[in-house]
């Protein structure tokens, strides 16, 4: 099977690293126990037991706080790295057998300037004032639990694995809106729900919050007292500023957990706690296009349930999974030949879901591709995961059972039965080893299977190179070709260099049926260069990014090249977070088949080469009016493309907001011409952290589709909550009238069913 040079040079690799960190005791000795890496540039705190514990109203005046033990003395991460923070900030750690607590005073000079943020749940805290920490609570330098909020009081939180690689990093942005687009397949995954609490208030002195973090929530290893990692990050939104409690370089950010302080004497629980996640469902729909002559009336219950097996390993079980019906993807223009991806947003496969990532990437499993075929939905009828960490493994295995809907699956009555397991060990300085296996089977259809074998192996050397390697094959009846996934990926980071370089090849019958993969049987090689600078004497420039990326697509039997592309761009980012970022590109599209990019235009078969500009800037956009745009313009494929993008969002505080963007294409090309647009505007109302309305209304004439979403939402903990939903879809053109209309309602409500 394994026939490439290239993939012989993968498998070596993958396998030496295999080798050195499963065989080598003394990497296993330096990864045993829970006091983690212990280094005098690191701040050491010790929490405080308490035996009654505060009530969480975010006033902190009770005697309790004034007793633990004062983190301070916060430095900048930016504007200027190494300097003092601007404004003076205090934490606070309390504990009891049940819970953590942590209390943040937020001093400030002017506290009118204050930018309190949106009131809704796992808000982005990019453009607002925002207190934000981790817990590292297996003290392993590489994985955490993310916790924060913004004035406005809101529970934004997520999980940090592997140090957060698969997601964008050191942009200057301190997580950037990047992160939030990867969501569940990152490394820092923003779809997770943890139960826990948190209140603000504010007085002419400071903003204070208030959290309080039941063990529960939370993973860690046995043992009596415990250290474990911790650090915390403050930003100041009118000055743009970033500072922490344990410094963190420039080019780094939160999740970088190698960086975090340390808490000591922590006295967790060894509780086996069980919780319960039940959601009931009824609503009214009719189906346009399917020809429903009336409305039907389709309801739906199910329950998702939790288990602390161990303090660090949790069972989750599921019947009849909650599909996510209150949640709406985002409509995307595709002018490629490729398949578009989106997140997935179903509860029961977030927590932990990084785990089953190979080589930090979410392209060889994808639990999207589970309980879903042809783009619509399959009942998931029962399954289990388990997940966590054990013996020095982290440990995820899953088992689903798909059900049927109508003629979605015509020779499989029986449904599906998925199996998915890995196994992954970390050591010291970002590097570890992991194994995959995959199966999906067509139950009472013989011959109907397939399986996905994957490995890989990272090291990190130094504080700012990384190296990867991974292999993977597949197993098809029918698909007896070559069928390998090889990758060797290299990251080099420091204050003022990124760089990055990556081979893979993929051959033609790879085919990993629960993965997401846009191109087969290509080698594909990227060569990235970014320099960054920083101007300290213009007080208004933050910094100038020039970069190159050069990346290739090609035919692996051939060399055939079927996209190769050279962009240069050079961002401008400005003191108030505005940005500025002119790019020119060139491309070349090979084509070996005709591809119908429009019903009306199919481009031919043949070797296109073009030239396009890439400009795209923003203005503040914590500021009450903000805007937002670029252009495409030059050759594509056989023509030429003029792309156009304006957006401009408004906010009244905390308390509503606004957006609206227009994506406009024009293209010409030599076998005819079309434009393809897209429009999408929200409104939010926000009176509470614990109630929102919020309104999508998106237009796609690629589509022919108008659509519209409106959603109240009363929140309670973990993502649960009353949901009242009202879709609409209507055609434009040639599809002209209503499409689909329904209103949903739906309720969950997490209990907490005791210990075991």
């Amino acid at each position: 099977m394994v026939r490439s040079k290239g993939g012989c040079t993968a498998v070596i690799l993958t396998a030496v690293l295999a080798g050195i960190f499963f065989f080598t005791p003394c990497a296993v000795q330096a990864q045993a126990g829970n006091e983690g890496r212990r280094d005098a540039s690191f701040p050491v705190a010790r929490t405080l037991k308490v035996d009654v514990s505060p009530v969480v109203d975010g006033s902190l005046d009770e005697d309790v706080w004034q007793s633990a033990e004062v983190l301070g003395n916060f430095i900048q991460r930016i504007p200027n790295d190494g300097a003092p923070a601007s404004e003076p900030t205090e934490v606070r750690v309390l504990y009891t057998n049940e819970a953590l607590y942590v209390g943040a005073w937020l001093w400030d000079s002017e506290p009118d300037r204050i930018v309190d943020g949106e009131a809704i749940r796992n808000a982005p805290l990019d453009d607002s004032d925002a207190v934000l920490f981790v817990f590292d609570a297996f003290a392993d330098r590489q994985n955490g639990f993310v916790f924060g909020t913004n004035p406005s009081g809101i529970e934004f939180d997520a999980q940090v694995t592997d140090e957060g690689r698969g997601s964008v990093q050191g942009t200057g942005r301190g997580g950037g809106s990047g992160r939030f687009q990867r969501g569940a397949s990152s490394g820092f995954n923003t779809n997770w729900d943890g139960s826990w609490d948190v209140a603000t208030s504010r007085d002419e002195q400071a903003w204070y919050a208030e959290f309080r973090i039941p063990f529960s929530t939370l993973r860690y290893g046995p043992g009596d007292f415990q250290t474990w990692g911790f650090n915390v990050m403050r930003r100041i939104r009118r000055y743009n500023e970033e500072s922490y409690w344990s410094p963190v370089p420039r080019q780094y950010d939160l999740v970088r957990v190698s960086y975090a302080g340390f808490l000591e004497g922590i006295e967790p629980p060894a509780s086996r706690n069980v919780t319960m996640i039940p959601y009931v469902l009824r609503s009214a729909a009719r189906n346009y296009v399917a020809g429903d002559e009336s409305f039907r009336y389709p309801g739906d219950v199910g329950v998702d349930a939790k288990v602390q097996v161990t303090s660090s390993l949790t069972l989750d079980l599921t019947v009849n999974t909650d599909f996510a019906e209150v949640e709406v993807d985002e409509v995307q223009l595709d002018l490629t030949r490729f398949s578009l991806r989106f997140p997935e947003k179903r509860p029961f496969f977030l927590e932990n879901a990084s785990i089953f990532n190979v080589a930090g990437r979410g392209t060889i499993f994808n639990s999207r591709r589970i309980g879903i075929r042809n783009g619509k939905p399959v009942p998931v009828r029962a399954g289990g995961r388990l997940s966590g960490r054990a013996h020095g493994f982290n440990l995820g295995l899953l088992h689903i059972q798909t059900g049927h809907e109508g003629d979605l699956l015509p020779n499989q009555a029986n449904g599906d039965a998925f199996w998915v397991a890995r196994a992954a060990r970390e050591f010291p300085n970002r590097s570890g080893v992991g194994v995959f296996f995959a199966e999906r089977r067509g139950r009472g259809v013989d011959g109907d299977w397939n399986r996905t074998y994957a490995m890989d192996g990272q090291v990190g050397i130094a504080e700012s190179l990384d190296l990867r390697s991974y292999i993977a094959l597949t197993e098809t009846p029918g698909r007896d070709g070559p069928n390998h996934y090889f990758g060797l990926l290299s990251s080099y980071v420091n204050r003022e260099w990124q760089l990055r370089a990556g081979w893979r090849d993929r051959a033609g019958d790879f085919n990993p049926e629960v993965g997401v993969l846009t191109r087969w049987n290509f080698r594909f090689y990227q060569i990235s260069a970014m320099r960054l600078i920083r101007p300290d004497r213009i007080s208004w420039l933050r910094e100038i990014r020039p970069h190159v990326n050069y990346t290739t697509f090609r035919n692996l039997e051939t060399g055939f090249e079927q996209t190769t592309r050279i962009r240069v761009n050079s961002p401008v980012e400005f003191e108030n977070g505005a940005l500025f970022s002119p790019g020119f590109s060139t491309v070349r599209e090979g084509l070996v088949e005709p591809f119908e990019i429009h019903p009306d235009v199919t481009v031919a078969p043949g070797v296109y080469d073009t030239f396009e500009t890439a400009w795209q800037f923003n203005t503040d956009q914590s500021a009450a009016l903000s805007l937002s745009g670029g252009i495409n313009a030059g050759g594509f494929l056989s023509g030429n493309r003029r792309a156009i993008t304006l957006g401009t969002s408004a906010r009244h505080g905390s308390l509503a907001s606004a957006s609206l963007q227009v994506t406009h294409n024009d293209i010409r090309l030599a076998e005819g011409d079309f434009t393809a647009t897209i429009v999408a505007g929200r409104v939010g109302y926000f009176p509470t952290p614990r109630i929102a309305l919020q309104s999508l209304f998106q237009y796609s004439s690629q589509l022919d589709v108008w659509s519209a979403n409106i959603r109240l939402g009363w929140l309670g903990t973990a993502g649960t909550g009353l949901f009242i939903v009202y879709n609409d879809s209507r055609g434009v053109g040639l599809l002209e009238g209503p499409m689909a209309r329904s209103l949903v309602v739906k309720y969950s409500r997490e209990f907490n069913v005791g210990a075991w």
